[in-house]
């Protein structure tokens, strides 16, 4: 299958996309002095959505980007010279919950993006000046004179001054979570994700409308421009046990695209306990999610564990009318990380809900192949069932909520843990090319006397050896099963294909679990097998 790399942690503001720069009807950009100091005009969110529909209509228009020599020289390092100046904080006067400080323009985020403060209905723009900024006076970024764009944004609590939100590269943002830890990242459009004929398209945020609200949060707008399609964005965000957006994005297709992804989710998986044999590092597990949930129209909860594939790998599952889809952080135990300078089990959960009907298409799960933390090697999106065609419209709300926990209760039991070793039975022999999977899954909604039993599904290899009991000392039950996937050694040197695994525990005919999937490589189980002595 096609590899290519994903957008990079430590370079999540390079140049991956573009956008023309230009002005909404009636919005006058300030030639200079202080946001208060320049014009004003009329905004709305209608206003926006015909100016992206407009834009559609038009060809594609790359940035221009002034003075990009010099911001090649502002590199990592020289970046992190520089300090946005506390006292000149869009609203920092006290009349709102958040205070919006602003990125620089560097090496990784040249493209400029253009920021207005709304007010009573009316935008007035905040120009960009080295004013705002305290730059070492041998920084190369002190000899900018006609870069007119920040790079993006961060909105800091009023009270703490700790960010719990920032928009950063393309079309990302992160938000603080329920914790106060960043972690993985939503976008607004995810266009030909490890496609084949590749390679992807990253759409750019290229103009922000930012409106404070008096208690917990802050409403967004921007508008979305990229090569194939344009889009206006909503984004209302408000704090509490974490943070919940709601979000409506509306989307114009400029050309076609064979793989439109719709709220389009980013995160880190290198390794945990179903694949402790892929990372050479102390840790017992690292990553930002730990999996992938979804909610089918019929309400039945799957839970797919993530992988660190061999090769990139695109795996779909039909989801017409989907209720929900998320990347979540479900081990919060510090001893299964012992990683006290970034505390991965304090990183947030990320759920998207439909507002309405999404209609037939299918949630997508991306995984590239990794072999360090730095790496965001996962995406999961919404797909519409029919490709993407020029002229095409799209309005989707949905509500995007950062959380401990995922949203979903009720009597079903949830997989907490999923571990691989060898087969077969403790002091017989051992059968050759034989995994032991054993998961732990939380107790259900006891109702009858019959004995649960595991219903397993597998795309090839023999399942044996299955049993389900109640660890001793615990409130969780555990279910294992033995999987043969040896065969003749000329074929099996050849296919190292997947092998697809759907279980869940069941009394009489009535699943009492979440359904578990699987997707296991050959190459790695044998790799894990490799390590007896």
């Amino acid at each position: 299958m096609y590899s290519q790399k994903l957008l990079r942690r430590t370079l999540l503001q390079t140049a991956l996309g573009g956008g023309a720069f230009f002005l909404l009807p009636g919005i006058a950009r300030a030639a200079g002095g202080a946001a208060g100091d320049a014009e004003q005009a009329a905004f709305s969110f209608e206003l926006l959505t015909e100016r992206a529909r407009e834009l559609a209509q038009q060809a594609y228009q790359p940035p221009e980007i002034e003075e990009a020599s010099i911001l090649e020289e502002v590199d990592y390092d020289r970046h992190n010279e520089i300090r946005f100046r506390k006292d000149r904080a869009l609203w920092g006067d006290g009349t709102a919950s958040s205070q919006a400080r602003f990125f620089f323009p560097g090496r990784y985020f040249k493209q400029p993006v253009h920021l207005y403060a709304l007010d009573g209905g009316m935008a007035t723009e905040i120009p960009f000046s080295l004013d705002l900024f305290d730059i070492p006076s041998d920084n190369p970024a002190r000899r900018l004179s006609k870069t007119e764009g920040f790079a993006g944004f961060s909105v800091m609590d009023a009270e703490t001054e700790r960010d719990w939100m920032a928009f950063l590269g393309a079309s990302y943002w992160r938000t603080s979570g329920y914790s106060g830890q960043f972690g993985l990242s939503a976008r607004g459009l995810a266009i030909d994700t490890a496609i084949p004929d590749g390679p992807e398209e990253f759409p750019l945020f290229t103009h922000f409308w930012l409106e404070p609200e008096t208690e917990s949060g802050m409403t967004t707008y921007a508008l979305l421009d990229s090569p194939r399609a344009t889009g206006a964005y909503r984004i209302v965000s408000r704090r509490g046990e974490g943070v919940v957006q709601e979000i409506t994005a509306r989307i114009f297709m400029r050309d076609p695209v064979e793989r439109l992804g719709i709220a389009p989710l980013t995160s880190m998986y290198w390794f945990g306990k179903n694949t402790p044999h892929v990372a050479p590092d102390w840790r017992p597990e690292v990553h930002d999610s730990d999996g992938l949930e979804i909610l089918t129209h019929t309400g039945e909860r799957i839970w797919r564990p993530l992988n660190n594939p061999p090769h990139t790998m695109a795996n779909t599952f039909t989801a017409p009318s989907v209720k929900g889809f998320g990347l979540m952080q479900r081990e919060r135990n510090f001893e299964q990380y012992q990683d006290d300078g970034v505390f991965y089990e304090k990183r947030a959960s990320a759920w998207i809900a439909p507002s309405e009907d999404w209609g037939d298409g299918a949630v997508t799960l991306v995984e590239l192949s990794t072999d360090d933390e730095i790496h965001d090697n996962i995406v999961a999106f919404w797909q519409p069932a029919a490709p993407a065609r020029r002229g095409d419209e799209y309005e989707l709300s949905y509500t995007l909520s950062w959380l401990k926990d995922g949203p979903l209760t009720g009597t079903t039991g949830q997989f907490a843990a999923v571990r691989i070793g060898a087969g077969g039975v403790p002091g017989q022999p051992r059968p050759q090319e034989t995994v032991k999977i054993v998961c732990d899954f939380t107790p259900w909604s006891l109702g009858s006397d019959d004995k649960p039993h595991l219903n397993i599904t597998a795309s090839r290899g023999v399942i044996s050896n299955d049993a389900v009991y109640p660890i001793v000392g615990s409130q969780s039950w555990r279910a294992m099963f033995d999987l043969g996937f040896g065969g003749p050694e000329e074929l099996v040197a050849r296919d190292d294909s997947p092998i697809d695994l759907r279980v869940f525990v069941a009394k009489a005919e009535d699943a009492v679990t979440e359904t578990l999937l699987l997707q296991l490589f050959p190459a790695q189980l044998r790799a894990l097998l490799s390590r007896r002595p």
